[in-house]
């Protein structure tokens, strides 16, 4: 199955200093239909004003992936980390049996991410944060496993469950495969460019649901 999400069709929030789309039921949005896709919870396309971001705020068990597009976040928790990841890195807070935190654009420019919550197999674990770069050069036509809680991908980033997030620079006229084996999910988003998931036309932050798909 091949389930289509345009980016017009995402929920929608926009104050003073965010404009974001919601890919899953979030906040005042709610689709019966757009819950999950299996551990995934959440996939939110945030634009950040410059000088503003998240102040501090609580979450407890849950996978807070953050995927920088363009200019960089900063981050603090009450764990005493502090970091700045820029575009093209990642940084995954797990939040377990607590954490709060703050997420804010300290940059001179529109910070874009995606941040993508996934559920945790296991509730209560201890709270932990980390940051990483990733070679940009390195990306050109093929996956690479940003984080993990899979065996193997242990120079990924660490989650609590059985799932991954990769990249890909994908040039013009190329073409990559992965496989979603039997009884998973995928999820796929493109930032920008146009293209083709098994024939089916794709835009760029559109949405693509993946199962079974060989």
């Amino acid at each position: 199955m091949i389930e289509r999400r345009p980016f017009a069709s995402l929920g929608r929030f926009r104050n003073d200093w965010l404009n974001a789309r919601h890919h899953f039921s979030f906040g005042e949005y709610f689709d019966r239909s757009r819950m999950n896709v299996g551990a995934l919870r959440v996939w939110n396309d945030d634009e950040i004003q410059p000088g503003t971001g998240f102040p501090p705020h609580p979450h407890r068990d849950m996978e807070i992936i953050t995927y920088v597009r363009q200019g960089a976040i900063t981050h603090e928790d009450s764990l005493g980390n502090r970091g700045r990841t820029e575009a093209g890195d990642v940084q995954v807070m797990s939040a377990g049996t607590g954490i709060r935190h703050a997420e804010f654009n300290q940059e001179d420019e529109a910070t874009t991410i995606f941040q993508i919550w996934i559920e945790p197999a296991a509730r209560g674990v201890a709270p932990r944060w980390a940051a990483r770069p990733f070679p940009k050069g390195d990306r050109a036509g093929l996956w690479v496993t940003l984080a993990s809680g899979r065996p193997g991908d242990e120079d990924a980033l660490p989650i609590h469950q059985d799932a991954a997030v990769l990249g890909a620079t994908v040039l013009a006229g190329q073409t990559l495969d992965y496989t979603v084996a039997a009884g998973r999910h995928a999820y796929l988003v493109a930032p920008s460019g146009r293209f083709t998931v098994d024939g089916e036309a794709i835009d760029a932050r559109d949405g693509v649901v993946l199962v079974d798909v060989p």
